[in-house]
């Protein structure tokens, strides 16, 4: 055997035992399960509540389970040279300074609440993510299914130890930019209260935007399940590419949770519209997702009925 099939075949066992199950149940139905697709919002809704709540709407109509925001204490993240600098891309700016603009785009708690109840009344789930320690303690009191650590965060412990200690939800962590090291303090962090199996979710994410596809590296997701599927809940992936050609193969691979910027016109003002899908890519990912869900079993039967008339006309018999 080749040395390169003997890597890929040790790889493929090694990644198979991290499972710890077999990929098919003893009938037909595979193990995966539909996929959560999480529309990321964001900052999209550009500070009002009203488009954030009709972002909210589009997303449960396309098919999504969550819409998920941000949440930020921009003098408490920001340093005061940080907050006072120019926004670094003028025309995507709401503020005189960065500190100014990220104040205009930041949604209350109260305004939070509202949105959570708002969800409740539409179908969807409310999540978001947090990046500072204010942040947190104010979220931890919205009884949601997750709060999200963003990569750039995912070092904060003294963040990660609010999450882990006072709330009860599931924490997901993001991986962007972030060494292999690092994850593993993060895994280990959780691990040392016995809540890293039970309430962790980690994320493959690439850090940019847009990300090429060639910089997506989708290939971590095995690596990750190789090294923690006996030790974190679950794994997900957030994309930052662009268009929905690949989201099935992360699905595939493992991730039980797909994130995607989300907006209604990528045309809008500000940061994440043009690497953000729009209400039919939205649309077309959720079909595609759940299709592939469909897809993924083995036959019941060796003669599938739907097959039973082209074996009466076409298969060959012997005259």
């Amino acid at each position: 055997v080749a040395p390169d099939l003997r890597h890929h075949l040790a790889r493929r066992a090694k990644f198979k035992e991290a499972r710890g199950m077999a990929l098919f149940d003893e009938g037909s139905r595979s193990r995966y399960e539909p996929c959560k697709v999480v529309a990321e919002i964001g900052c999209n809704h550009m500070g009002q509540v009203e488009i954030a709540k009709e972002l909210m709407g589009l997303a449960k109509r396309a098919g999504a389970r969550y819409a998920k925001f941000q949440k930020r204490t921009p003098k408490e993240l920001l340093t005061e040279e940080q907050y006072n600098k120019p926004h670094p891309v003028p025309h995507n700016s709401y503020g005189e300074t960065y500190g100014a603009h990220r104040e205009f785009l930041e949604f209350s708690k109260e305004q939070h609440w509202e949105l959570y109840k708002y969800g409740k009344e539409i179908g969807i789930e409310w999540a978001t993510s947090v990046w500072d320690v204010t942040s947190a303690r104010e979220m931890i009191e919205i009884p949601c299914d997750y709060l999200k650590v963003p990569s750039a965060c995912n070092n904060h412990f003294e963040m990660l130890k609010i999450l882990r200690d006072e709330y009860t939800g599931d924490v997901h962590v993001s991986t962007g930019m972030t060494t292999k090291r690092e994850i593993e303090d993060v895994v280990e962090f959780f691990e040392a209260t016995g809540q890293a199996k039970s309430r962790l979710c980690i994320y493959n994410c690439t850090s940019g935007y847009p990300v090429p596809f060639k910089d997506v590296c989708m290939l971590e997701l095995v690596r990750l399940q190789e090294n923690y599927s006996r030790r974190v809940k679950e794994f997900a992936f957030s994309g930052h590419h662009l268009g929905i050609a690949i989201d099935v193969a992360a699905y595939t691979l493992g991730a039980k949770w797909i994130e995607r910027h989300f907006t209604k016109d990528r045309t809008w003002k500000g940061t994440d519209h043009a690497a953000s899908l729009e209400t039919p890519g939205l649309e077309k990912l959720c079909r595609d997702l759940h299709a592939t869900y469909e897809a993924l079993a083995l036959k019941g039967t060796d003669i599938l009925d739907i097959e039973n008339e082209q074996r009466d006309k076409l298969k060959y018999r012997k005259k």
